[in-house]
């Protein structure tokens, strides 16, 4: 399965890992979401290649900003 990983800015704790993980992991497709606070990177697996819209919509209700693939 491939693995995409992002930069997305504004995360600093436990909670923004958590929400991320449920978001990003709730659209259709995703198998798996990692998410680095040091580097700022989530890292989505998916089973093909994911809706970097999709994915940069849900980032953005959550309060967060998707500033491209890393």
């Amino acid at each position: 399965m491939p693995a995409t990983t992002y930069a997305v800015a504004g995360m600093s704790c436990g909670h923004c890992k958590a929400t991320l993980t449920k978001v990003i992991g709730e659209l259709p497709g995703v198998s798996g979401v990692e998410v680095d606070l040091g580097s700022g990177h989530v890292t989505v697996t998916s089973a093909a290649e994911p809706d970097d819209a999709a994915i940069a919509e849900v980032v953005d209700e959550a309060g967060y900003e998707l500033t491209g693939r890393a």
